[in-house]
């Protein structure tokens, strides 16, 4: 059974504006208001609930990122909740909130077995302190993070790090410019610009992805979505919208292609603020529960042991 954690967080993001604050805290709630929740537990889902974050502070100074201390915080609740929801037998979808979530995603999964990550994103995230002197907003640098290429206290919490072993994480999605392309190209396994999905096809893309993620050591997959994969002419309520991402059935369908054998998902960066009429998260609810509806459903065995015990 898909279980549905809200986790609006914008812990991870910097200030849209001076004084003020990054709407993706709002998106589970836009999501209800959408119909999404519904559309998921009419199918035979369940609620999970919300895991809060703590008060939004820009804070950052050299060597430690803007809301430290809030994300390991919001990290180590979030990963308790999915660690939870795998003992019970169900599969998590987690629905954000930013891209920090994937902190927590990896300290509920580490301790669990070997997963890989499939980072599904418009950018690679791999800001981190090796390539730049200005990292300070954990959703620019989550896959950095991840897989043990940032500061110890966001990339090594309670000693679990790195959260992915960086021979078992996919990325896919990014543009052809994006700064960090080639370094994430040489420090993972598979990357696959956006370019080469639309040229490939979603189907030919996942097929990729699933010989590198589907393999016998490992105890299953988690699908990290973050939405402005989609082009910006499609998905222009995200922090950093893009040109070159995919379209909505590209999407769709690369989704529905990994969703059944992934261990969980999450959804992140959607800002309803960049939304006031709230088209855009409701074309975001017919791709999610369209692509994520059947998340888990065939799951590996190992998976299914490890959700079990």
């Amino acid at each position: 059974m898909i279980a549905l954690l809200a986790a609006p967080t914008n812990l991870g993001l910097r200030p849209p504006h001076p004084s003020s604050v990054p709407g993706t805290a709002k998106a589970p709630e836009a999501f209800r208001e959408t119909g999404l929740f519904a559309r998921f537990t009419d199918a035979g889902a369940r609620d999970a609930g919300v895991v809060l974050p703590g008060r939004y502070a820009d804070d950052a100074t050299p060597g430690r990122l803007r809301n430290q201390d809030a994300i390991v915080e919001h990290a180590r609740r979030l990963a308790r909740r999915v660690a939870e929801i795998r003992a019970a037998g169900d599969v998590p979808l987690v629905f954000g909130g930013d891209c920090s979530l994937v902190v927590g995603v990896g300290l509920a999964l580490r301790p669990a077995g070997r997963f890989a990550l499939v980072h599904l994103d418009g950018h690679t995230d791999f800001r981190n302190p090796g390539n730049s002197d200005a990292c300070a907003a954990l959703a620019g640098e989550d896959l950095a993070a991840a897989i043990g290429r940032h500061w110890p206290a966001i990339a090594d919490v309670d000693g679990l790090g790195p959260y992915f072993d960086p021979a078992d994480t996919v990325h896919a999605g990014c543009r052809d410019d994006d700064q960090e392309l080639a370094e994430v190209e040489e420090a993972i396994s598979l990357t696959i610009p956006a370019s080469a999905i639309i040229r490939d096809g979603a189907a030919a893309t996942a097929d990729r992805v699933r010989e590198r993620v589907e393999r016998a050591d490992l105890d299953g997959y988690w699908l990290h979505l973050d939405v402005d994969i989609l082009d910006a002419t499609v998905m222009p309520a995200v922090d950093s919208p893009d040109p070159g991402g995919l379209l909505p059935d590209q999407l769709t369908e690369l989704l529905a292609a990994l969703a059944p054998g992934a261990a969980g998902a999450h959804v992140a960066v959607f800002d309803p603020d960049l939304d006031p009429d709230g088209r855009h998260a409701r074309l975001l609810t017919d791709i999610v529960t369209d692509g994520l509806g059947q998340l888990g459903t065939e799951l590996k065995p190992a998976a299914a042991h490890n959700a079990e015990r």
